[in-house]
C-alpha cells in the first residue's frame, strides 16, 4: 500500500469519513553540497522514491489535530491546537513540525482549521529529511484545502521556492531547527531522473540527467539507525560558526570566498574557524565539477569528489561518526566508485556510488562490518531520483 493509501485509510480509521484530499512529499538524499546551503553556496540533491503522505480536510473552529501512523501500525494523535495560538515554544515533540507550518501558513492567510493525518515510508532521524518531507505535505495539504494547487494558474498560488521559504521559516523559528533551504527545495523542487543542482543565493534551479540505470550504476543508501536531529547542538554550532567567519572576512556568506582566495582568508581566521571555512570552500568547488561531469554524462567519474567531501566532512567539519566512516570505508574497500555520509551529520546516512555488479559484495561486506563491530545491522537500500512533493489521487 502506498503512504497516500495508508493516510487515507488511517484517516477513515481516525475520523470515520473519507479525506477531502491527500497530498505528499518526498525525503532526499544529497548526493554532494553539505552544509552549504546556509553559507549561500551550492547543492545537488535528489528526491527519494520514499514519501509521507498528509490526508486532510477542513474545520471551521480554527482546530488544528494531527494523527500519524507509526511504523507498529499504532495511530499517535497529538492533542487539539487552536492555529490562532500557535506561537514558538507552544508545541513539543512531532507535532511542532505540523503546528509549525500551520503558524507559518496562518501569516499568508492560507489557514483556517483542519485535520491531518500523517503516513509514510521516509525512515526518520536517518538524515534523509524526513521532517522537511513531512512540513512539505503538510503545507501543499493545507494549500489545497484553501483551493491552491502548486503550479496552478490562479495569481494566489505560490511558487516552490516560495514555498521552501516558508517550510524554512517554520522549521527554523517554530522548531527551532537551524536548517538551511536544502530539504525543502529537494523535496518540493526535485524531478524524476535528475539530480536538482541549486544556487541557495540566487534561488536558481537545474535539473540535471542522472540516469544511473543507463550507466549500470547504482546509489546505495547506507541507514546507520544510529538517529541525529539538527535542533541539537552540533548543527548549530557549525552553522553560527560560518556565520562569524563571514562576518570576520568582510563577506555576505563564504559563498564570496573562492578557492583560489582560500589560503589567504585562513590566514586572516582564528585557528577554530579555519576548519569550517576550508570545508565550506571546498565543498562548494566540489559540487560544481561534479556538476560537469554530470552534464557530460560522466556518472562514474564523480566517485572521487563523493570521496573527497566524505574526507572533508570527517577531518575539518567534524559531523561524521564511527558508523558513518566504516560504512564508506567498507563500502569503498568492497568497490564503490566512491561513498559519503549524506545529510546534518552526527548520525543518519551514508550513500555509495556503485556499479550494479559490485552492489551484493558492498551491501554483504558493509553488513559484515558492522557485526564484527558490534553495531546494529544498517538499512540499506537502493534510490533512484523520484518525483517531488505534490497532490496524489484518492
Amino acid at each position: 500500500m502506498s503512504p497516500a493509501s495508508e493516510a487515507v485509510a488511517a484517516f477513515r480509521t481516525v475520523h470515520g469519513v473519507a479525506p477531502s484530499g491527500v497530498w505528499s512529499a518526498p525525503g532526499r538524499v544529497n548526493l554532494i553540497g553539505e552544509h552549504t546551503d546556509y553559507n549561500d553556496g551550492f547543492v545537488l540533491p535528489f528526491a527519494l522514491p520514499h514519501r509521507l503522505a498528509v490526508a486532510a480536510s477542513p474545520r471551521e473552529d480554527g482546530i488544528l489535530s494531527v494523527a500519524t501512523l507509526g511504523d507498529d501500525g499504532q495511530i499517535q494523535r497529538s492533542g487539539d491546537l487552536k492555529i490562532a495560538d500557535l506561537a514558538p515554544g507552544t508545541v513539543d515533540g512531532w507535532a511542532a513540525y505540523p503546528a509549525g507550518v500551520a503558524w507559518v501558513l496562518r501569516d499568508q492567510d492560507f489557514t483556517s482549521g483542519a485535520d491531518l493525518v500523517v503516513a509514510g515510508d521516509v525512515p526518520s532521524g536517518a538524515g534523509l529529511s524526513s521532517s522537511a518531507a513531512l512540513e512539505c505535505a503538510v503545507s501543499l495539504a493545507f494549500l489545497g484545502l484553501a483551493g491552491l494547487e502548486l503550479d496552478g494558474t490562479d495569481d494566489r498560488v505560490p511558487t516552490r521556492p516560495q514555498v521552501a521559504r516558508w517550510v524554512q521559516r517554520s522549521e527554523n523559528d517554530f522548531v527551532g531547527a537551524p536548517t538551511g533551504l536544502l530539504d525543502q527545495t529537494a523535496s518540493l523542487c526535485c524531478t524524476e531522473s535528475h539530480v536538482l543542482f541549486l544556487d541557495v543565493r540566487s534561488g536558481e534551479q537545474e535539473q540535471v540527467p542522472f540516469g544511473l540505470a543507463e550507466a549500470g550504476l547504482q546509489v546505495l543508501i547506507m541507514d546507520t539507525r544510529t538517529k541525529h536531529s539538527h535542533a541539537e547542538g552540533g548543527y548549530g554550532e557549525r552553522r553560527r560558526g560560518t556565520e562569524r567567519a563571514a562576518e570576520l572576512l568582510g563577506v555576505k556568506a563564504l559563498r564570496d570566498v573562492t578557492v583560489e582566495g582560500l589560503a589567504e582568508a585562513l590566514d586572516r581566521l582564528p585557528e577554530d574557524l579555519v576548519p569550517l571555512v576550508r570545508h565550506v570552500v571546498t565543498e562548494n568547488q566540489r559540487v560544481l565539477e561534479t556538476v560537469e561531469l554530470l552534464r557530460a554524462g560522466r556518472l562514474a567519474d564523480i566517485g572521487p569528489y563523493l570521496d573527497a567531501s566524505h574526507v572533508s566532512m570527517r577531518d575539518d567539519y567534524r559531523i561524521s561518526t564511527a558508523e558513518l566512516d566504516l560504512a564508506v570505508d567498507t563500502a569503498r574497500a568492497a568497490g564503490a566508485l566512491g561513498s559519503r555520509m549524506t545529510g546534518g551529520g552526527f548520525g543518519g546516512s551514508a550513500i555509495a556510488l556503485v556499479r550494479d555488479a559490485d552492489l551484493d559484495g558492498v551491501k554483504t561486506a558493509v553488513e559484515a562490518a558492522y557485526e564484527e563491530a558490534g553495531y546494529r545491522r544498517p538499512r540499506m537500500f537502493t534510490a533512484v531520483p523520484s518525483r517531488g512533493a505534490g497532490r496524489d489521487e484518492l
